[in-house]
């Protein structure tokens, strides 16, 4: 049997506005700070904080333990309407000049 490639895309792009639908931080609505397609996970900004024990080292010498935000799936967001108020899905929409803009499914409002 042959191995078949596997699409790595991901819904949503660095720098867009996201609504968390499941888990503890469920509606929060925040940014995408990084995005890993291999992994189909992202960083939501202030989304699924951990704490880590850092060691003391010549560029942090005081060590300690520090608050990050660690991976989510990015199947856990939708894409935030301002529009409607909430995530949606999206459609996307060829302009008369060539370029694609995202829609919102709901409203029709453009989301880019």
């Amino acid at each position: 049997m042959a191995k078949q490639k596997k699409n790595n895309k991901v819904h949503v792009k660095s720098g867009d506005r996201v609504e968390v639908i499941t888990g503890p931080y469920k509606g929060v609505v925040s940014n995408v700070t990084k995005v890993f397609p291999k992994e189909n996970k992202l960083i939501v900004e202030g989304v699924n904080v951990v704490t880590k024990h850092q060691k003391p080292t010549q560029l942090n010498q005081q060590g300690g333990i520090i608050e990050k935000e660690a991976k989510i799936d990015a199947s856990n967001v939708l894409l935030y309407c301002d529009h409607c108020g909430k995530g949606v899905r999206y459609g996307k929409r060829i302009n008369e000049d060539g370029s694609k803009t995202r829609i919102c499914k709901v409203c029709n409002a453009e989301l880019d």
